[in-house]
């Protein structure tokens, strides 16, 4: 049986996972946001970590991509020195994933020869 509710009215939100988010950025580079987590009644939950995300863009020759990842922090003072490094890593994660897509296609490149084979009892 699915976890997944039936209609949207089943929809409930985690009253025990609610977070206010806070945005900093510089207007150039990027982005910051902070997520603090809060109880219900709107007061920060002083018994959980704060998380922090950086947001930018790098142009490349079909345009501008965005990159985000996640900032290993506790501060934002820290969040903001992090920022360069949790970029570069993020844009290396996308450039792999990216790499390993690239392998996956060309895996699926049917030649001339293949369409030759019998394929399934059909030859084409």
């Amino acid at each position: 049986m699915s976890d997944q509710p039936e209609k949207i009215s089943d929809v409930k939100m985690d009253v025990a996972n609610l977070y206010r988010e806070e945005s900093y950025t510089d207007l150039k580079t990027g982005g910051i946001r902070k997520l603090v987590p809060v109880k219900l009644d709107g007061s920060d939950d002083d018994s959980r970590p704060a998380t922090f995300s950086g947001h930018t863009q790098v142009m490349s020759p079909h345009g501008p991509i965005p990159i985000q990842g996640v900032i290993e922090a506790a501060t934002l003072e820290e969040a903001v020195n992090g920022f360069p490094q949790a970029m570069e890593d993020a844009m290396a994660r996308m450039v792999e994933e990216a790499q390993k897509l690239q392998r996956e296609q060309a895996n699926k490149i049917v030649t001339p020869d293949d369409l030759k084979k019998d394929n399934g009892g059909i030859i084409i």
